[in-house]
This record gives structure tokens, sequence and C-alpha cells, in this order.
């Protein structure tokens, strides 16, 4: 690995995901092609599961799959990291054109019984629709008890904490926590490498035409924090949005050049608004690239006013 001497920052091709709730904005924000005519939800930027895989877009490490660096090339390319099968983040962008299914994902106790996996992320807002919403946690004195009987009813509304958003928004979401993106909303997701979701409720669509989804109600609600009533969204402290076992992340105002991270470890970077260059290679808003370890050249320089942008690592091992 050594003798490859990287000279830029890995970039990987995006997978893009159909959905239902999805839209077009992804290409007309961001530029991204998308497959004509299709309703993209989701592009997962850099990703390393068993049913969908990041690979490498440029460079002499073209085409090697993130898994593949990651066992082979941890070192190299990730430094000092704990050893686990997998890398442990999953980094996406979501359009929503439509609400989500209310959803929570199990904490890592319960995915245990349930045989998923634990998954806590971050939502940032990157663009919203007028009166946009994001919907987290419950209402104050939603028991579970009258949870689910609100369900029975199809009335979970009155019992569900909305939060009104605008660009730059960010909101974190602990498995346990029940919530939903609202309609009108692109976000950008840092999240637990994890799949595990269970749906409890799909704001009565079924009754409008649309095709009944599946729901996991059992599941869910062995896995929903009845105390986790009315969350607010993120303050930042100083440039610190989140920290978690599996992931730092940071908001930086690109004001003058500056260094990504310590030679000895590797970040990740989501170019939110302006432009912004690494190792004479310039990224734009919505592009994911990561700066590996072994990366000389490791400065962030403005090309611009307005440059900000996530930085995304691991906490040292």
């Amino acid at each position: 690995m050594a003798a490859l001497k990287l000279s830029q920052p890995l970039v990987f091709e995006p997978i893009f995901m159909e959905r239902v709730w999805g839209g077009r904005r992804l290409e007309s924000l961001y530029g991204k092609r998308l497959p004509t005519a299709a309703l993209i939800g989701e592009s997962w930027e850099i990703v390393d599961r068993p049913e969908a895989q990041s690979v490498v877009h440029e460079g002499p490490l073209r085409g090697r799959t993130l898994h593949q660096l990651w066992m082979k090339d941890r070192k190299e390319i990730f430094g000092d990291v704990p050893d686990v099968p997998r890398f442990p983040i999953l980094a996406k962008l979501l359009d929503a054109q439509e609400n989500l299914s209310l959803q929570v994902h199990p904490p890592a106790e319960i995915a245990k019984e349930l045989g998923g996996e634990s998954k806590s992320e971050l939502w940032y807002v990157a663009d919203a629709a007028p009166k946009a919403r994001l919907f987290a946690g419950v209402k104050k004195g939603a028991t579970r008890a009258i949870f689910k009987k609100a369900l029975s009813e199809g009335k979970v509304e009155h019992n569900i904490h909305s939060l009104d958003v605008a660009a730059g928004d960010a909101i974190f979401l602990p498995s346990g926590r029940l919530h939903a993106l609202g309609g009108g909303n692109l976000i950008v997701e840092i999240q637990e490498n994890s799949d595990t979701t269970y749906r409890v409720y799909d704001w009565n669509r079924v009754k409008k035409g649309r095709v009944r989804r599946e729901m996991h109600i059992v599941e869910a609600l062995q896995c929903i924090d009845f105390g986790d009533d009315e969350p607010a969204l993120l303050k930042a402290k100083g440039e610190s949005l989140v920290r978690h076992p599996s992931f730092e992340i940071d908001k930086w105002i690109l004001a003058e050049e500056r260094e990504i991270a310590e030679p000895e470890r590797f970040a990740i970077v989501v170019c939110l608004t302006g432009e912004l260059e690494c190792c004479e290679r310039q990224f734009k808003p919505g592009d994911f690239f990561l700066v590996p370890t072994q990366l000389k050249d490791r400065v962030l320089r403005p090309k611009g006013k307005n440059v900000s942008l996530l930085r995304v690592m691991m906490p040292r091992n």
C-alpha cells in the first residue's frame, strides 16, 4: 500500500436508491447523475454493507471496494482504528418529498434480542422547503399504553413531537428515539453501519390508495424510549455537533486554509456550501470524500466565500 503514494483523497461512486417518497433534488441541487425518471430518495455515499459497497471512483485504487480497503489496507488508510468486521460509518444523502414512515432503530441490548443492529445517527438539514419539519421523540405524557391505543385508532400524530427546521439545522437520533423525516427536507445522514429499522406508522397512506407498507409494531414498541419526550435540535458546542462511540462530527466554516486532521487520523468530509480544494481537486456542495492517513497534503482550502463542511472522524482508539 505504501508504494501507491496516494496524492488525492478517496472519492467513491454514489449508490442511488429509488424510494416512493424520493425526488430529483439530488440532481437539480447537486448535479448528481440520477437514473432517468426515477424517484431517488437516498444516495449512499460511503458504505460497507453486504448488500451495498462503495467503490473508489478514480486514482490508483479505482475499482476497489471500501470493504477491500478496510480488510487489506486498514492501517495505511484508516490508521489506528478498532478491529471490527466492516467500516463502522455509513454516510448518505436523503431527499424526502413526502414524510417517511415513523420508525425506530433498536438500542444495542434490544437489537441482540431481536436479531438486528443498533443504529444512532445524525441528521443535518442541507436544504428545506418552507414549513418543513422533522419528527423526533414523543409528546410529553405519551406513555407506551397511550401510544399503542393511538396506533390502533390511527391517531398517532397527536403523540409525536415535531420540529420546524431550516437549512443548517441538525438533530441527533440515538437508537430508541422515535423519528421520521418530514417531506421537503434534503439531509446529510451520518450513522452507525446498520440497516435495522422498525416502522410503526405510515401516516394512513393506505387510505389514500397507496400500497400498504410492512410495519413492525411489536418490535418497535419494544425499542421506543417513551422517556425521550420532546427532544431539541442540536446546539453546537463550538464546532462540535456530536460525540458518539462510533463517530465524531464537527461543522466547520472554512474561511482559510486548514489541516483536516492529525496525520495519524483519517477523516470524511462533506461539502455543504461553497467550494473547497484538497490536493488540487475541487469539491462542491453534495460531495463526499475520505482523506486517508497516508495522504501528505491534508490541507483544505476554501475557493471563494461561504464555505462550510462536515468533518466526520472515528474517536481515538
